[in-house]
């Protein structure tokens, strides 16, 4: 096999987009021999997008460096602070920068639907038009395979994750972290390890598709997901269940702070008006992942607090933990070990 069909092969091996980032930065560094390779994308909001860094490969270097996904947004460089990959992302075009000791090509990198971020090719002289085709090739193989990812993980009508790639994501996102490299000196200092999972229910949803029709109901499922998108942070992850529920896996170091992140998106909610509906609500169960949790045993303890949200007025926040601290619910974790002696 030559090294480029071998390297495309490996390209395509992997289901996991951690690994495709650092399949491809390895690949180009491999078949091109430039001083560095390097992906950065642009997350966060209109108005606060930032770029993160998802893979960079020097030369020598052994293994590729990134910024840890769970950084806080506002420690990323802003989209403006880096003018060229900007102008490269909005454009969708080509960029060549000139440097004292190198040259830079950026190239966008695209999803099906929009830009996403670039692919930063540093070498010793500019590329050659066989090198920036094969880039480009490269990089239209690359795209195909995240829209065929897409396609089987995520929910056609929000975008956001789907039911079947929950329980990866569940024991992926709950296992201890690993002290990445940092390829700039910009990690902070260790956070608490510490995930939750939240369930989401639209209050009286089926009300709306019975006055409205389907349509209008899959407007305000669409709409909804882009309330959550906006609430949430972007490296927590965002499921579409069925019909109305949505589920969230976040990270943060204590309860209230998710209990506040739950709250924000209540109130945006309630205080969006929809298109012909108007205003809905909708009720939130939530709780901590625990050592040794499976993905069913935690989104159980959730869906028990949103059915007492639910069964409690309705349009509220509901922590698991507090409900059975009051003695609103029993832990059925614990009276399971109990009946194990």
């Amino acid at each position: 096999m030559s090294p480029l069909a071998d390297r495309l092969a490996e390209l395509t091996g992997f289901r996991d987009r951690d690994v495709l980032d650092v399949t491809l930065v390895g690949a180009l560094r491999d078949l091109m021999s430039p001083q560095a390779v390097a992906i950065h994308r642009c997350v966060g909001e209109p108005g606060n997008e930032r770029w993160l860094t998802r893979a960079r490969l020097g030369a020598d270097d052994v293994a590729a460096t990134s910024d840890p996904a769970w950084l806080e947004l506002e420690s990323l460089p802003p989209l403006d602070a880096q003018a060229v990959r900007r102008d490269c992302l909005r454009l969708q075009e080509i960029v060549d920068v000139s440097q004292p000791d190198s040259h830079l090509t950026l190239f966008p990198l695209t999803s099906d639907r929009e830009a996403v971020g670039v692919v930063e090719v540093e070498t010793g002289t500019p590329m050659s038009a066989d090198d920036r085709r094969l880039v480009c090739s490269i990089l239209r193989i690359y795209r195909n395979f995240q829209g065929l990812l897409d396609y089987s993980e995520r929910d056609t009508l929000t975008g956001l994750l789907n039911r079947k790639t929950f329980d990866e994501s569940f024991l992926k996102s709950a296992a201890p972290l690993p002290q990445l490299a940092d390829h700039d000196g910009r990690r902070g200092q260790p956070i608490a390890h510490r995930h939750w999972l939240g369930v989401i229910d639209i209050d009286h949803f089926k009300q709306v598709n019975d006055s409205f029709g389907h349509l209008i109901g899959d407007e305000v499922l669409l709409l909804l997901s882009r309330l959550m998108r906006s609430s949430f942070r972007f490296h927590d992850r965002l499921y579409r269940f069925g019909g109305e529920e949505f589920v969230v896996l976040m990270r943060c170091g204590a309860e209230d702070d998710a209990l506040n992140a739950f709250e924000r998106l209540r109130v945006a909610t309630e205080r969006y008006v929809f298109p012909q509906v108007g205003r809905i609500s909708v009720s939130i169960g939530f709780t901590e992942v625990k050592a040794g949790d499976t993905p069913s045993g935690a989104f159980e303890r959730a869906d028990k607090a949103v059915y007492y949200a639910k069964t409690h007025g309705r349009n509220q926040v509901r922590s698991h933990s507090a409900l059975v601290a009051a003695g609103e619910l029993q832990d059925q974790s614990m009276k399971s070990d109990v009946e194990l002696f």
